[in-house]
């Protein structure tokens, strides 16, 4: 969100409040004063401003500023936004684990947790598994659930906006699934469902690899990838949710099925053996000429993916993510392919977030719940239109 100004006298007192608590958020604490200059409005719409804001209990009186010059007479009272005035949650649903982030209001993470799940799980199973780390994170920070906000939950596959699972061939018995209304159940606030490359992509930019860019592309990597881009710094979905399903690519040309470019038999992996996967990058550093030859299989496929998504969107910046994140030898390759066969190549790096960004892009998208709740006056990167 840009910098708010409420010097526009038509502006309703909504408006204002939105101003001054935005302010008071990126600012520590304030006094009266410091609010009247910053944010332009006069200081009796201020002083009812702050005072209606301490009563929804968004907003508190704080002591004087340590290390400040002492002078006489009464300091100046001064207020900060109260970020433990509500939670917010992220959470990572994905084929071998279950992962959750704990924020405050300010997105500022308090605490963290995962949990292993079998690929093999069903859909009772995994909600399970998601529940029982959801309790135990809650638990751990000493907050209570009534004090959740909003939910955020990234998901492999193409997400309804009601949080369905239309198609989901990565899990078990996932396609279908109300995900949305299941989570709802545990929960006393709005769960939003994305899918996890989006998610993802809208972590890059909040706090990883992308901070500075606002047309970019995700790639979550496996031998069925997707992919989750931002276009003008918006979330870009498609009309049903399916942009960026670039593992279906191979479907076009009818080539080889993914789960046979990194097999080193002829026997096709299984998609979500991840371990496996690992075991043909670690024999290929080594030497094995069978599995060189099958990283360059799937290193071919990567670029034909991500090229496609390049030549449509033509983003400035490609971040590598997923569990080719750590793996030596996929960024040079890539970069040479995509110099080839692109008009204008973007720049390619790896992930700053790894593991973390499917759980941290889900807290983002209750982040901008929330905010679109007590700001309200311009749009968020991954609302819903």
């Amino acid at each position: 969100m840009g910098r708010l100004t409420g010097q526009d006298p038509s502006l309703l007192r909504r408006i204002n409040s939105a101003v001054v608590l935005h302010t008071l958020r990126g600012a520590g604490s304030l006094t009266l004063t410091d609010l009247t200059r910053t944010t332009g409005l006069s200081r009796p719409t201020v002083e009812g401003v702050v005072e209606g804001l301490i009563e929804t209990g968004l907003v508190v009186e704080s002591g004087p500023e340590e290390g400040g010059a002492r002078r006489q007479g009464r300091p100046a009272r001064r207020f900060r936004f109260r970020a433990e005035a509500g939670h917010l949650l992220g959470i990572e649903i994905g084929s071998h684990r279950v992962a959750a982030l704990l924020s405050g209001l300010d997105g500022r993470i308090v605490e963290s947790g995962t949990r292993e799940v079998s690929e093999k799980a069903d859909a009772d199973e995994r909600l399970e598994r998601v529940r029982l780390l959801v309790s135990d994170v809650l638990r751990r920070a000493a907050v209570a659930r009534g004090s959740l906000r909003a939910v955020g939950v990234g998901s492999p596959g193409i997400v309804d906006a009601d949080g369905t699972v239309r198609l989901g061939t990565a899990l078990p018995q996932w396609t279908g699934l109300p995900l949305g209304d299941r989570l709802r159940r545990s929960f006393r606030c709005p769960v939003l469902v994305e899918n996890d490359a989006n998610a993802a992509a809208v972590a890059e930019q909040w706090k990883g690899a992308a901070s500075e860019s606002d047309d970019i592309v995700f790639v979550l990597a496996g031998l069925s990838p997707g992919a989750g881009a931002l276009i003008g710094g918006r979330l870009h979905r498609g009309f049903g949710g399916a942009a960026g399903e670039i593992g279906a690519l191979h479907l076009l040309g009818r080539e080889e099925m993914p789960e046979r470019l990194l097999s080193m038999t002829g026997e096709p992996l299984h998609p979500l053996d991840e371990q496996a996967v690992a075991r043909v990058f670690a024999h290929a550093k080594k030497g094995d000429v069978r599995a060189k030859e099958a990283v360059e299989r799937f290193i071919q496929r990567l670029v034909h993916d991500v090229a496609a998504l390049v030549l449509a969107l033509d983003p400035e910046l490609v971040v590598i993510g997923g569990w080719a994140a750590g793996l030596d030898g996929v960024l040079d390759p890539l970069r040479e392919e995509l110099a080839r066969y692109c008009l204008r190549p973007p720049r390619v790096t790896l992930s700053l977030l790894g593991e973390a960004a499917v759980a941290t892009g889900a807290l983002r998208l209750a982040l901008d719940h929330v905010e679109e709740q007590l700001f309200a006056v311009e749009g968020t990167v991954t609302a819903r239109r």
